[in-house]
């Protein structure tokens, strides 16, 4: 099988035991051409400093992890949020992606009522897509496995991730699709269809789903190829919607975080080429 990494990216959460110096240099080993970073280590590193390290590796950052958290009914809570997703929107701008991924946020505490939740959600990104789109940045709403719902995030379907995303131009707010998600969705490859037919697929991410799941599921993204998700299925499904943009590879596991970093990528590579390729 030919190693064609040309639309592999690799998120930095993968490979997290990586400082980004590290990272940068076993991506230019293994031949990835594309890194999805996360604001957390990035702001550690320096967002300027970071930015001229992967702009002078020749990599490109494929998108910006994460924004949003937007749920909050407090005046005071929202207008931090707003104003953190704005230099979320900075951020991705100065690293060179036009793409900053949103985890929406869950209920906010004492709150049963979803749709009043996904609704604030609309409401801010009323303020926040038309200061993306002057920083030339696309905000991707990312749908969490439902069990995510009550504390991480709302949006747990494409369709819903759509109806939100649908009230705004496609080049301000689209969708993340991402396989360890979205996969035992039996109504998603139709949603895929319909996010494709108006150019709302901002990023495309795959994991596997293992079982039995690791204790704390928010770690239990498996390595692509060892759980029950058809990658290749699903590349299938956005490239015929039309598709053509980077692959991340976004794993959560506590176990591949002990082992050394730069095998883990050129394995990770391997099984994006084996499976999803």
């Amino acid at each position: 099988m030919t190693a064609d990494l040309t639309r592999f990216s690799i998120n930095q959460m993968t490979v997290k035991q990586l400082s980004l110096p590290e990272l940068v240099d076993a991506c230019r080993d293994v031949g990835v051409p594309g890194v999805g970073l996360w604001r957390e280590p990035v702001q550690a590193y320096g967002v300027e400093a970071a930015a001229k390290l992967v702009r002078d590796a020749g990599l490109t950052v494929t998108t910006l992890c994460r924004g949003g958290f937007l749920t909050a009914t407090a005046p005071d809570e929202r207008a931090a949020a707003l104003a953190d997703n704005r230099r979320a929107v900075d951020e991705a701008a100065a690293l060179g992606t036009d793409t900053l991924v949103l985890v929406s946020g869950g209920l906010p505490p004492g709150s049963r009522d979803l749709r009043a939740a996904r609704e604030r959600i609309a409401d801010a990104l009323a303020e926040l897509a038309p200061y993306a789109e002057e920083h030339g940045v696309r905000l991707a709403i990312e749908p969490l496995h439902p069990m995510f719902a009550s504390d991480r995030c709302v949006v747990s379907t494409l369709a819903q991730a759509l109806d939100i995303a649908e009230r705004f131009p496609a080049h301000q707010v689209g969708v993340t699709v991402d396989t360890y998600h979205i996969w035992w969705d039996d109504r998603a490859p139709a949603q895929i269809a319909r996010a494709g037919a108006t150019g709302r697929i901002h990023t495309f991410q795959l994991a596997d789903w293992i079982t039995p799941l690791p204790e704390g599921v928010l770690n239990g993204r498996g390595q692509i190829g060892d759980g029950a998700i058809d990658m290749r299925a699903w590349r299938t499904y956005v490239e015929e919607a039309g598709y053509t943009g980077p692959i991340e590879v976004e794993l959560f596991n506590d176990t591949l975080w002990t082992r050394d970093g730069r095998e883990l990528l050129a394995e990770t590579a391997s099984r994006f080429v084996e499976h999803a390729g």
